[in-house]
């Protein structure tokens, strides 16, 4: 499952799945993604509840969008219900974005990367509590210091 996802999702091209599901907000684009099985198009800000049954997902992504979530500790809870025991979240992100709709402790320090991972670190945490395990994040930028910062936040299902 893709969350917050557009006219790409960014798998592996090999990528061997049965299911891949991916939810955003604009019909058009998901639509074209081609590596979507599945479309449902959606604000998770307006209703953070994902259109899926509980454990379906044996991992759920969100690509350079954790920042737009207004509601995150309903949609990571979210995320939780729909996953598999042991499914993996995987939450990344840069320094990137429309300062005009990301939250407001995102964009008060926009090159705090450590900062921002201990933010969705802390949605895991709490969303619900006690409900993911071996949480973590790792810079995977392309050239630290000299490109573009690239961080990802991961957590399994408890």
């Amino acid at each position: 499952l893709d969350i917050c996802s557009s006219w790409v999702s960014h798998y592996p091209e090999g990528l061997k799945a049965k299911r891949v599901a991916v939810t955003g907000m604009n019909e058009q684009e998901l639509a074209k993604n081609k590596q979507a099985t599945e479309y449902a198009a959606k604000d998770l800000n307006a209703d953070p509840r994902l259109p899926y049954r509980d454990n379906q997902f044996d991992f759920v992504t969100n690509v350079v969008s954790v920042d737009y979530l207004s509601r995150p500790r309903e949609i990571f809870q979210e995320v939780h219900r729909v996953m598999k025991p042991g499914g993996v979240a995987i939450m990344s992100f840069s320094n990137r974005c429309f300062p005009t709709k990301a939250i407001a402790m995102w964009v008060a320090n926009m090159n705090d990367g450590p900062g921002h991972c201990q933010i969705v670190g802390n949605y895991f945490r709490f969303s619900p509590e006690g409900g993911w395990r071996s949480i973590s994040s790792v810079d995977i930028s392309p050239n630290p210091g000299r490109s573009d910062p690239m961080w990802v936040v991961t957590a399994v299902k408890a």
